[in-house]
């Protein structure tokens, strides 16, 4: 199978390393800036750079770029996307994605996919690409009207590279579900290191520092973009954080040993009743 990947970052390259690790299909790569292409084709993650004119012949076309980039990649493209070709994002939203999509394909006659891979790093770029990123990982499918013949294809694919759970779900199951438990941590990491009192955490930071700070290091183009393509479900989940945080500082501000000891109880009681 021919494969072409649009955007060689860590996604789109661990995406590539994997294949080429796992399977027997061919990768060509695609990327606007010219170092991550010479990496990956020194490194045997792909057997060829692309051009537009490979999208003819590719049987499967995975967009490993930023959501509204993956729209215009398409846009430009479609008139060369083998008809036959199944295409796939790996964007952090879908709400946004899968009606634009869904009008291309119906344009240009290709099938579309919607995945998001739920793996990654603190760091960015092809340099942290990984092959086994996606080992024992979650990829989400958002069939966006494409048949179950496409999905089962698809979901078929992911495995093979790694994934072991592959959950298929509308676009505002995957967006509401995602705000979350992805984008939630993110907002919570940012605020927690803005605080004055971080610059000055060393030697008094263990675990819990950590735990909590680790996804601040943050892309802040990808993430604006991520947050305000999906902000209906990410401030009804801010909201709600807001509230609890605000019964906790109550509860400490007005000594109310009760009130604060039942919250925290409430607390360990979720993660225990999820055996986490």
């Amino acid at each position: 199978m021919n494969i072409v990947i649009s955007g060689l970052g860590i996604i789109g390259g661990s995406y590539a390393k994997a294949i080429k690790k796992y399977t027997d299909h061919t990768v060509i790569g695609i990327n606007r800036s010219e170092k991550p292409l010479k990496m990956a084709l020194e490194c045997g993650a792909i057997d060829k750079i692309g051009t537009k004119e490979d999208l003819k012949t590719a049987d499967m076309l995975i967009l490993g770029t930023f959501p509204m980039a993956a729209v215009e990649f398409i846009e430009k493209n479609g008139d060369y996307i083998n008809k036959n070709c199944i295409v796939t994002d790996t964007c952090g939203i879908k709400g946004k994605i899968c009606p634009e999509m869904v009008r291309l394909s119906e344009k240009y006659g290709f099938t579309f996919v919607g995945t998001h891979p739920m793996a990654g790093k603190e760091t960015n770029g092809f340099e942290s690409a990984d092959a086994d990123l996606f080992v024992n990982a979650s990829c989400i499918i958002v069939p966006c009207k494409a048949d179950n013949t496409a999905v089962t294809f698809v979901s078929d694919f992911v495995r093979a590279i790694g994934f072991t759970q592959t959950p298929v779900v509308t676009p505002q199951v995957h967006d509401r579900m995602i705000a979350f438990t992805s984008q939630v941590p993110h907002v919570m990491a940012c605020a927690y290191v803005l605080s004055p009192v971080c610059k000055n955490h060393k030697g008094f930071s263990a675990g819990s520092y950590r735990d909590v700070s680790r996804v601040a290091k943050i892309n802040a183009k990808l993430w604006t973009e991520l947050f305000l393509e999906n902000k209906e479900p990410l401030t009804a989940e801010l909201d709600t954080l807001i509230d609890n945080l605000t019964q906790i500082r109550n509860s400490i501000a007005n000594n109310d040993d009760q009130g604060l000891c039942k919250q925290l109880q409430m607390s360990r009681q979720v993660k225990e009743e999820l055996k986490e």
